[in-house]
């Protein structure tokens, strides 16, 4: 079994909502690659820059916290113009952490003063240490959710 990863999907708060009661992961665009580098197990966490897009006001947060399920990346029925693609994903209970209480904290920030270009792609993979620091702060204990 190959180590587990842990990811940071940026997504807008009101489509967090619905990937967490739905049980699914589903990147901006909703594109396939992304989510196909995601093995079953692997943690993930949703941080929100707006409420809802694309005028949304400022959430600047991690929204959402789990683990990625078993089965494969599918498709679903897409609002024209591109397909949508998902995966199955299971959430625990969480708070809402704002980020900047955070931002020194965290080792994949390395500008602290440009700290939103870290999420300019839309997933990224974090060290384990830095997602325990977003869990703790969203109320879940790593070692119990994350080993």
């Amino acid at each position: 079994m190959s180590e587990r990863r842990y990811w940071i999907g940026v997504v807008p708060e009101d489509h967090v909502a619905q990937a967490v009661t739905e049980h699914f992961v589903q990147l901006r665009y909703g594109r396939h690659a992304p989510l196909a580098r995601m093995p079953p197990g692997d943690g993930l966490a949703f941080y929100s820059p707006r409420a809802s897009d694309p005028d949304g006001v400022p959430r600047r947060a991690f929204t959402a916290i789990g683990r990625v399920d078993e089965g494969s990346v599918f498709e679903v029925p897409p609002p024209p113009p591109a397909p949508v693609y998902r995966r199955s994903a299971s959430y625990l209970e969480a708070s809402p952490a704002p980020i900047a209480p955070l931002l020194d904290h965290l080792s994949f920030i390395r500008n602290k003063a440009h700290w939103g270009a870290a999420f300019r792609f839309g997933l990224l993979r974090v060290p384990r240490e830095d997602f325990l620091t977003i869990a703790a702060a969203m109320g879940r204990s790593g070692d119990v959710d994350f080993t």
